[in-house]
């Protein structure tokens, strides 16, 4: 049977409410979902070609699933076939299944099965679909509101291609108001109303990119208000409007993915120290209903492993909290959750007890170790066997401690538990780590170096390490092969070129600790890299000083220092530069005579081409192909332009005329490249203020040509993602190194 016939549907759309009279019949009547829907895309082509595969549609209520059902229904000519997995069992999926035999076998006809709540169907329910989709006799239309890649069956998911679709937006739900107002068949064309514009925006609003709901709101507000008793006009106002639908509806199912990542991002707010952020997630969960219970079992989690000896009240405090909760309840019960809440966001944060699972990890891969004799129970056999004999008892000591070994002797040194240096547990680290250090002296081996060295700001280095970790992968690399060829001491002091990024200067506070950080960075940059900078220790904190690239020359030959730098680091420096060989000397002044120049400068000439990827282009004249080649080739041999007149070993040249000695490694980084339409703009943009990839094919195509190569990269490679190598080179330059020192 057809879900969607029109006799069925005559005779009940003339009682059914607006939402359901006003559904789309056809894609051109469909409003938003571009992102599926929209001309050329995937979806619509298959729907209007009626060359449908199984497909799941996931999204939250009201964005058009079953509408979209609706239209397949109306254009495919299918057998059009449905059930509702709220009410169907394995009975009427198998009666579904011989029907689709049966119309295949005798009419030759495909048959299509939309199964509405689709994830409500148990896991013996969704088996039983499983061959019939797989062999082709149905094909799978589901729509659900939870994320399919957890509720549905693996291998049905794998057989569909999943369309999400997402809440309107309010120019969407505008659009459908105005439809519903116009429509005389089967909206509320046939009435006089005008609907006031702040009147339309709070149902928008408040609709919260749910149709349904819009057009539910909008018929009880028309048809609860009288008309005007002169003109015969109902006049829907704010007022109206607030009265029809007065509170947003909040998504959140308590077993769905909003409910798992509401949680994930109020704990992540928590942890972040983000006392707005975690209140106002607190606040969406307890709108929704979550069980306070749920919410407080995360907090205690959390106490122990965020806060843990940072503070260690903290877990004393929340289960407070909680208990006060179970004697009180809602609503008053809130003021203990927001308590809670805020106590966490605003305490200082240690995540030490994470000490635990590394020593897990020990237990679990490596062989167990004997537990040292002096350890022993001595109860039972220490005259025997000596176990317990040499045991020193702390409290027989001053201070209540005595060094011995307590780990066995294969794991002597190795280090679970780091302090960190917040809250409480900052007036712990030095303690511990002194005991370390004496009890590795205890051992015949003799001290562990690793405790000579000054204590590990393990909190400073994991943040510093997630900011550096920020860059993508070409910057990662060129980072990494700075400070490899640097070779940087942890007392020395570091300047870097060009911290716009902050790339190598976060890297440069991690590698010296005890030496000192000078950034340089134009204006513009200088703010956010403080407000980044204030999260590091005031005595670590880089020294930042403002000067724009191109001023840079000027700034570096009037800086005067007390002293002079053991590093000089940079990423692009020298690129764009058009006096290289003064820049050099510039620097010559700042370097300390044991002191290293090390830079990283991608070789622009030897970059990609575009014209390129356009070889054996089908469309593209051989002559068009051969002028577009030389023209851009062009750009790469302009001996004016210094970001393409050299090679490395011209840098190299540069340096030794300067007396230093030289190391270059060259290498290739391979990634990516999305041509967006921003990027394709300022490619393909005549007469900028900086001269685009067109300006300069135009100095050797006419303007009809280079308008023709830029329809061709917009037309064959916008939005697409296209391989990109670009070739680095890392000059290392120094006096030792001439010395032949390295």
């Amino acid at each position: 049977m057809s879900l969607f016939s029109w006799p069925e549907r005559n005779k009940t759309e003339a009682g059914a409410p607006l939402a359901a009279r006003m559904r789309p019949r056809t894609l051109q009547d469909f409003v938003g979902q571009g992102h599926i829907l929209a001309p050329g895309r995937l979806l619509r082509r298959a729907i209007e070609a009626d060359q449908l595969s199984s497909v799941i549609f996931f999204g939250p209520p009201g964005t058009g699933k079953t509408t979209l059902a609706r239209i397949i229904a109306n254009t495919t000519q299918a057998r059009f076939l449905s059930l509702n997995a709220v009410l169907a069992g394995i009975k009427d999926i198998r009666e579904a299944i011989e029907t689709a035999r049966r119309v295949r076998a005798e009419l030759d006809q495909r048959s299509i099965l939309f199964i509405d709540e689709v994830h409500r169907f148990n896991k013996a329910q969704q088996d039983a679909l499983l061959p019939w989709v797989e062999n082709g006799t149905v094909i799978l239309i589901g729509a659900t509101t939870e994320n399919p890649y957890f509720e549905v069956n693996k291998a049905l998911v794998s057989r569909s291609r999943v369309f999400q679709l997402t809440p309107l937006e309010a120019e969407d739900l505008v659009q459908i108001a105005h439809l519903a107002l116009r429509d005389v068949e089967r909206g509320l064309g046939e009435l006089a109303v005008t609907v006031d514009a702040d009147a339309l925006a709070h149902l928008v609003d408040v609709a919260n990119g749910d149709a349904r709901a819009l057009l539910n709101a909008l018929e009880l507000a028309v048809t609860t208000t009288a008309p005007d008793a002169e003109d015969g006009l109902i006049r829907v106002t704010l007022a109206v409007a607030e009265e029809s639908i007065q509170q947003r509806a909040v998504l959140y199912d308590k077993e769905g993915d909003v409910h798992f990542d509401t949680i994930s991002a109020f704990i992540k707010s928590v942890r972040g120290s983000d006392p707005d952020a975690a209140l106002y997630w607190l606040a969406r969960m307890v709108h929704a209903g979550e069980s306070p219970s749920f919410i407080f079992r995360r907090l205690l989690i959390l106490a122990a492993e965020d806060v843990g000896l940072a503070d260690p009240q903290a877990i004393a405090v929340v289960h407070a909290c909680a208990d006060t909760y179970d004697r009180i309840g809602l609503p008053e019960g809130r003021y203990h959750l927001a308590q809670a809440t805020l106590y966490l966001a605003t305490a200082p944060k240690s995540n030490s007890t994470m000490a635990f699972f590394d020593a897990l990890a020990v237990v679990e891969k490596e062989q167990g170790h004997e537990i040292p004799a002096h350890l022993q129970d001595a109860n039972r056999d220490g005259a025997a066997l000596g176990h317990g004999a040499g045991y020193l008892y702390p409290h027989a000591y001053r201070d209540h401690w005595v060094a011995q070994q307590y780990l066995p002797r294969a794991l002597q040194g190795r280090v679970f538990y780091k302090a960190s240096d917040q809250g409480y547990e900052a007036g712990l680290r030095e303690g511990v780590e002194r005991r370390r250090e004496a009890e590795v002296a205890a051992m015949d081996e003799g001290p562990n170096p690793i405790f000579t060295a000054s204590p590990q700001d393990k909190q400073l280095d994991g943040w510093l390490q997630r900011t550096i970790d920020g860059g993508g992968q070409r910057a990662a690399r060129v980072r990494d092969e700075v400070f490899a060829m640097a070779k940087a001491a942890r007392h020395d002091v570091i300047l870097d070129l060009d911290a716009a990024s902050g790339l190598l200067t976060w890297e440069a506070i991690r590698a010296v600790p005890e030496g000192g950080v000078f950034a340089i960075a134009e204006a513009a940059h200088l703010e956010s890299l403080r407000r980044v900078a204030e999260r590091v220790p005031s005595l670590r904190r880089p020294h930042f000083v403002s000067a724009a690239p191109e001023g840079l020359l000027a700034t570096l030959q009037q800086w005067s220092l007390p002293q002079r730098f053991d590093r000089i680091i940079g990423r692009n420096v020298l690129l764009r530069c058009g006096d290289k060989a003064a820049l050099l000397g510039a620097l010559l002044r700042l370097l300390a005579p044991e002191g290293r120049i090390v830079l990283a400068e991608a070789v622009a000439r030897r970059g990609p081409r575009v014209y390129r990827w356009a070889e054996g282009l089908g469309g593209v004249a051989p002559e068009l192909m051969a002028k577009w080649a030389a023209a851009e080739e062009a750009i790469y041999a302009d001996p004016a332009d210094p970001v393409v007149n050299w090679e490395p070993e011209t840098l190299a040249e540069m340096a030794r005329a300067h007396g230093l000695g030289v190391q270059l490694q060259t290498f290739e980084v391979a990634t990516t490249l999305t041509l967006t339409q921003s990027l394709l703009t300022r490619w393909l943009t005549r007469a900028g203020e900086v001269p685009s990839y067109l300006d300069k094919l135009a100095r050797v195509l006419t303007v009809e040509e280079s308008d023709r190569v830029a329809q061709i990269v917009r037309q064959h490679f916008g939005g697409k993602t296209l391989p990109w190598a670009t070739q680095i080179v890392i000059l290392g330059a120094s006096f030792a190194s001439a010395r032949g020192i390295s």
